[in-house]
């Protein structure tokens, strides 16, 4: 009766009757940011299209449940995204709403990425206990984080930096800065900045310094293909340029066939319509870094990102990921 009613009601919005009592609803993991998403997207399509109801269903992933073990070790890649997307696959729900840096280089058949809303600012940045700039701790600093990415480009940077893993939703990484006596812990400044704390960052890092992961700023809405009602509803949240640098990104990504086990970044920026991407895999001390970068039109970002991903194959990254 429930899938009855949810199909009778997505008739009548293709027929652009009334969306009075009509209901969507979102899907989403449940920690501050991701509900901080989910209702940013709820709100822009409730401001958008009158009288739709827009709900909120928690679902809680496996990333969720394991914080104890570094993400390299549980599975990497889909971690937070594979239980979420069971659900919009049968129907529970209407709309995923992700991190795009959550989401695995391969998407189930039967979803797609809907929409790319414009991406906030997409640098990581350093939270230091005393404030102090990653240049000026003294030796052998004591730095929180779980991505081997970073800890990767911090041993580049300060081969004495002591890496100590850090898991756990942003308020608990803010906490064990302190509990755990760490001298700085790195994050992404996008989901700092969307919880209200920028007060509290202590020096971004450029990409020259810190490459992004791939996505990482970026919102995934993740829908099922072509669905008459859903598509037209979050196609205006699309924003242009975001998905053009993503998907090179994604693709970038596809053709390294990387996840969290492996140290690999990319971001991609838009300049008119010139796409420029910088593409990095690195091995996990940080001694062996390779890096590259490319150019080309705008409506060619996903060969762009696939290109990219050669270049650095062909320059040493095979032996590293082989390794």
């Amino acid at each position: 009766r429930h899938l009855f009613l949810r199909r009778l009601q997505r008739f009548q919005l293709c027929g652009l009757r009334p969306l009075m009592g009509t209901t969507v609803t979102i899907g989403t993991r449940g920690s501050k940011l991701a509900l901080w998403q989910a209702n940013w997207v709820k709100d822009q399509l409730a401001n958008q299209h009158h009288g739709l109801r827009v709900a909120l269903e928690i679902i809680k992933t496996k990333g969720d449940k394991i914080l104890d073990v570094p993400l390299a070790k549980v599975g990497g890649k889909g971690l937070f995204v594979k239980e979420i997307e069971e659900a919009l696959l049968d129907g529970r729900i209407d709309i995923a709403v992700h991190s795009m840096k959550d989401m695995p280089a391969e998407i189930p058949t039967g979803l797609c990425i809907g929409a790319v809303p414009e991406r906030e600012t997409p640098t990581d940045v350093l939270i230091a206990r005393e404030g102090l700039r990653l240049q000026d701790m003294g030796p052998s600093p004591r730095i929180g984080t779980s991505s081997l990415r970073r800890g990767a480009q911090l041993l580049h940077i300060r081969p004495d930096v002591r890496i100590v893993p850090l898991r756990g939703n942003l308020d608990t990484r803010l906490r064990k800065l302190v509990d755990e006596n760490l001298d700085a812990i790195v994050l992404a400044a996008a989901g700092v900045k969307r919880l209200g704390l920028a007060g509290r960052i202590t020096e971004y890092l450029p990409p020259d310094v810190m490459l992004p992961a791939v996505g990482q700023g970026a919102l995934c809405i993740e829908t099922r293909i072509a669905d008459p009602v859903i598509t037209p509803l979050v196609s205006a949240l699309n924003h242009a340029g975001t998905r053009s640098a993503v998907l090179a990104e994604r693709a970038f990504l596809a053709r390294l066939e990387g996840g969290c086990q492996v140290p690999i970044a990319g971001h991609a920026t838009l300049a008119g319509d010139r796409l420029s991407m910088t593409g990095l895999v690195a091995d996990l001390k940080g001694q062996v870094l390779v890096r590259e970068t490319l150019e080309g039109p705008a409506e060619q970002a996903e060969t762009i990102g696939l290109e990219l991903a050669g270049k650095l194959l062909e320059r040493g990254a095979r032996s590293i990921l082989d390794s």
